[in-house]
């Protein structure tokens, strides 16, 4: 009988800490980001961002410390559905966080949908992801490409222009951010005159170029990301079409890629929900703890990445610290407002940000804040039935 009493006092002993919950268990965060190829330096601006948050509170988020998992998924949407795979049924990571490409999201939030795992996409801006693909588990810190390129498309016709060529890849983000611009800029009374493309990632963009030039439209808008935004924007300048046909674009042109473009990108305007010379105090304070921690100046990935992270402890703290508890966990997010080093923003019935969309304009190697292009824009969310 002292054996029996004595064995159960060390089960209750060993027991007692959990029952307390002194020891609940890592979160587990699934980075799913592309660390090589063209978006590498996106990917770990991104992942950057999100730790610093993380590191701001304590390592913690909602009351746990967290355990990350990444995987490289090289921008690659082959692969995709393998890799998020092996992060929610091999890892049983508790949220997932990616991706940057369009095509990789997708298959990101199609497996998120299937298995009711959370997701907060910090980058692809894929209209389908908050749209026909919605879910109450899937969440969104960045933009859809609908967004900078529809607040461009309105500045650009109100500007008096009048004949644009819009050039992008040819893949989801590409095809959605021309047809944003196309969207507001038709219905403002321009005209696309030709949209040009070439498969991701080709960056050989002379016959496209010469392409340009015998059109001889009033500007060009672009959407190019990473290294072949860097390579786009030289051999555009090289070209010599940026003294006669100004160059515009979604904000991924400039953004993370100035310091290789150098003169080649001066003056070029772009829209975004960011940009370098914001002042305020809480953009401020974000830049001076990413400089202080990484030895870099921060740009648009950085800020998703920070607020993917924001996002994730509001809806934890709700939850206390509860991944599973996923319709309290979206309440929790569907009423803040995200206190972002962009400006505060909220999120959509969709749970896309609506947000300002700002006008900047390359100088040396930051860009400039010009003015709000569009205030609080919401994307339509075409499809999502939530």
């Amino acid at each position: 009988m002292n054996f029996i009493r004595t064995s159960l006092l060390v089960a209750c002993a060993i027991a007692a800490p959990l029952a307390i919950g002194q020891t609940a268990p890592k979160l587990k965060v699934g980075l799913m980001l592309p660390y090589t190829g063209t978006y590498a330096s996106l990917g770990t601006a991104i992942e950057n961002g999100f730790r610093l948050y993380v590191t701001e509170q304590g390592g913690k988020i909602g009351g746990r410390e967290v355990e990350y998992i990444k995987v490289d998924d090289e921008s690659d949407p082959s692969k995709a559905t393998d890799n998020v795979n092996k992060l929610v049924k091999r890892d049983h990571v508790d949220v997932l966080v990616g991706s940057v490409h369009s095509g990789v999201a997708m298959a990101m939030a199609k497996v998120a949908k299937d298995t009711g795992t959370l997701l907060i996409v910090p980058n692809a801006g894929a209209e389908a992801v908050t749209g026909s693909m919605c879910a109450p588990n899937i969440f969104r810190s960045s933009f859809t490409n609908w967004q900078p390129g529809y607040a461009m498309g309105e500045y650009m016709a109100k500007k008096g222009l009048k004949k644009v060529v819009t050039i992008t890849w040819k893949y989801a983000a590409g095809d959605e951010s021309a047809n944003g611009f196309k969207e507001a800029f038709e219905k403002n009374g321009g005209k696309v005159l030709k949209e040009l493309n070439l498969p991701f990632p080709n960056v050989e963009f002379q016959a496209l170029l010469t392409e340009i030039a015998a059109t001889k439209p009033d500007a060009v808008y672009t959407f190019f990301a990473g290294g072949g935004a860097v390579k786009f924007v030289k051999d555009y300048a090289a070209a010599g079409l940026k003294k006669n046909i100004p160059l515009y674009g979604a904000g991924f042109t400039t953004d993370g890629t100035l310091e290789a473009q150098g003169d080649a990108a001066a003056d070029v305007m772009t829209t975004l929900h960011y940009a370098d010379s914001l002042g305020t105090p809480r953009d401020n304070a974000f830049r001076l703890a990413y400089a202080k921690t990484y030895k870099l100046q921060p740009d648009v990935y950085a800020v998703q990445g920070y607020d993917a992270a924001q996002i994730l402890g509001i809806g934890l703290l709700a939850t206390k610290g509860d991944a599973s508890k996923k319709a309290e966990f979206a309440a929790a997010v569907e009423k803040a407002r995200i206190d972002s080093p962009r400006g505060t923003f909220t999120l959509s019935k969709s749970h896309n940000p609506v947000q300002d969309i700002y006008l900047r304009q390359v100088v040396g190697k930051e860009n400039k804040l010009v003015s709000v292009a569009s205030k609080a824009l919401a994307d339509p969310a075409r499809g999502c039935k939530m």
